[in-house]
């Protein structure tokens, strides 16, 4: 016969060893299984505009819990050859989808491929992928978003009241490789055509603060009498402000942006930026990705997608 506190040992641990079982069951019913992996792949997250977007994809995710996510973002605007690392890590880690917006209309295609070969959903959302690069790769992947064009010409038509016929006005363009940026430089010229406005300059401010102003500085020196700097977006907006300012010209010569991130808000009220356009940036994401998960839980095959499922864009002014 046991002593008692023998006995007693032996009673607690059965019933520690028993328990374990059990809360390990506990666990397991409480999280749903099969959760899909979602991987968001932005660009620039020194960006405003991408960390915006990547608090509002977090957000969701917290909201829902229905899917796990794994955002990421490279280092600057050019990082192109970062970006494809990001992609390939995301496969490798066997993640159900992939919602990208591609720092490089073309040169993430070939990645996009491999990932679609292997089973992974892709979704492109912010700036869209080449057509003709698809086409030549046999891909049909979804565009999320807004039409740039159509957004930066009715920033443009805003801008153009305040013009006169013939005035001069240069146009800060992003990455000219990317979509986005071709776009908006289009939907710029196509409101200043209308309007009998003069672009005398088209050049890339890579959509980076620094680079923005260097160009902005540069177009101000060559054309003393420019009337206006139209940004492909509010970053390199905010680069024209400081290059304005520095060339005596704060009242002179208008400045419109794209994206209306928080730091051009205060530009606005001041009246140092004329116009942006809100593409929503903390939904951006989100509308990527719900239209993945659609897709996923529908089994839906990549080449049965929506070729285009359009985003909203609206005007901001003071």
């Amino acid at each position: 016969m046991f002593p008692r506190r023998h006995t007693l040992k032996l009673l607690a641990a059965a019933l520690t060893f028993g328990a374990l079982p059990l809360q390990h069951a506990l666990a397991a019913n409480a999280a749903p299984e099969n959760k899909p992996k979602v991987a968001l792949v932005m660009k620039s997250l020194a960006n405003e505009f991408f960390r915006t977007m990547e608090d509002g994809a977090k957000a969701h995710q917290k909201q829902h819990a229905t899917y796990d996510l794994v955002a990421n973002g490279i280092k600057d605007e050019t990082d192109t050859a970062g970006q494809i690392k990001i992609v390939e890590q995301m496969v490798a880690q066997r993640v159900n989808a992939i919602v990208i917006a591609p720092a490089d209309s073309k040169a993430l295609v070939p990645a996009m491929k491999s990932a679609i070969e292997k089973g992974i959903l892709v979704v492109n959302i912010d700036n869209q992928f080449d057509v003709a690069a698809l086409k030549e790769k046999g891909l049909s992947i979804p565009f999320v978003g807004p039409d740039n064009r159509a957004g930066a010409q009715l920033v443009g038509t805003h801008l153009a009241k305040q013009l006169k016929a013939g005035d001069k006005v240069g146009v800060i363009e992003g990455v000219s490789t990317t979509s986005n940026a071709q776009q908006r430089t289009l939907g710029f010229q196509d409101a200043m055509k209308a309007a009998g406005v003069q672009v005398v300059a088209v050049q890339s401010g890579q959509w980076e603060i620094e680079k923005g102003n260097t160009v902005a500085s540069a177009m101000l020196r060559e054309y003393p009498d420019l009337k206006a700097l139209l940004c492909g977006n509010d970053n390199m907006a905010l680069g024209a402000v400081a290059a304005v300012k520095s060339a005596g010209k704060t009242d002179k010569v208008k400045i419109v942006g794209y994206d209306n991130i928080s730091a051009i808000k205060p530009m606005l009220t001041a009246g140092k930026i004329d116009a942006t356009a809100d593409q929503y940036a903390a939904k951006q994401a989100v509308f990527g990705i719900e239209t993945a998960l659609k897709a996923l839980a529908e089994k839906t095959p990549q080449k049965a997608l929506p070729v285009q499922v359009k985003t909203p864009v609206q005007l901001v002014t003071k």
